[in-house]
């Protein structure tokens, strides 16, 4: 695996390199998906085999212009890295509200799209099947199938990066709305007339528990400016980090608790960078959350078993799905 530019964001706790993986010489002739995870900042993509396996990667800077034409060549270049593998369709997870439909993004601010018919572009191009899916549900249908939440019916997928956003799955359904917007946790309005967000709202739980909140609130409050990870890392000896992080903290259980009482999740499976803090993570907000639901036990809180996979892993099996 090599690697050729570091795209991760300062605020995260994994290692986001672009790196291609080629597949090895006598590559297996099985049916594979192309499938990218379209972010603001990465283009992740991959070449995936029916059992969820990641056969090849790709991952690319998500250029400033032209995102679409930079998308389409992912895509072939992934076709070019297949080798003899037998390629039955393509998928793509795209953040933003869309009509999973007739994939259509009808906005997505990371990418400054309004109204793109996404999926007739991509069929158009490649002339295969293709599904368009929204990037945490696609997530959250990877972890379901392959990953944390094996087997459950009733889970919630929260990614912590960035920002912060929810998959929801009850009764074995998806939950996406009436426009295609549910899950948009980071947006919750958890402290009354507090921080200002971008969305326009105030008291937002990602202004809060975010990588790029912790790390504002860390900055803005005297500190240095550090990613969320060292902040984490200075948790015990710096009392601004121990405060910043307890805020963020009790802001995410309080989260986890109101969600909790709407839909009753088996397990809340956490994702994104900031699931890598391990325990200064875990071991508070299991409390919390504990302490939050004073009259009912808690769901199992666990870390994504697929990680930065998810996305990519997701947009492969609704690309399998497609090609049925």
């Amino acid at each position: 695996m090599s690697t050729d530019v570091d795209i991760a964001a300062d605020t995260s706790f994994e290692s986001s390199a672009a790196h291609a993986l080629a597949p090895t010489s006598g590559a297996s002739t099985s049916p594979v998906a192309l499938a990218v995870d379209l972010g603001g900042t990465a283009m992740k993509g991959a070449v995936v085999a029916e059992g969820g396996a990641v056969v090849a990667e790709l991952t690319r800077p998500t250029p400033g212009s032209d995102i679409l034409d930079a998308l389409v060549t992912l895509f072939h270049d992934l076709r070019g890295i297949a080798g003899d593998a037998e390629v039955v369709g393509a998928g793509v997870a795209t953040p933003g509200m869309l009509d999973e439909q007739h994939g259509i993004v009808h906005y997505a601010s990371n990418l400054d799209w309004r109204d793109v018919p996404l999926l007739d572009i991509l069929q158009r191009e490649l002339r295969l099947p293709v599904a368009v899916g929204h990037d945490v549900r696609a997530a959250g249908l990877a972890e379901r199938t392959f990953g944390a939440a094996q087997g459950s019916d009733d889970f919630v997928l929260v990614p912590i990066g960035t920002g912060v956003a929810a998959a929801l799955v009850t009764a074995g359904g998806t939950i996406t709305g009436a426009t295609g917007a549910a899950g948009e946790f980071g947006h919750i309005p958890v402290i009354p007339g507090g921080e200002p967000c971008t969305c326009g709202q105030r008291g937002c739980l990602e202004v809060y528990m975010s990588g790029a909140g912790v790390a504002r609130r860390y900055r803005e409050a005297g500190g240095s400016p550090l990613s969320t990870r060292r902040i984490v890392a200075r948790l015990g000896s710096d009392p601004l980090a121990d405060r910043v992080w307890g805020e963020a903290v009790a802001v995410l259980a309080q989260g986890l608790t109101i969600l909790t009482l709407l839909l009753d999740p088996k397990v809340i499976v956490l994702g994104g960078g900031v699931s890598h803090a391990g325990d200064a993570l875990f071991g508070p907000l299991e409390h919390a959350v504990s302490a939050g639901l004073a009259w009912r036990e808690r769901p199992e809180i666990v870390r994504s078993g697929l990680g930065g996979d998810a996305g990519r892993v997701g947009a492969g099996l609704l690309a399998f799905t497609a090609a049925r």
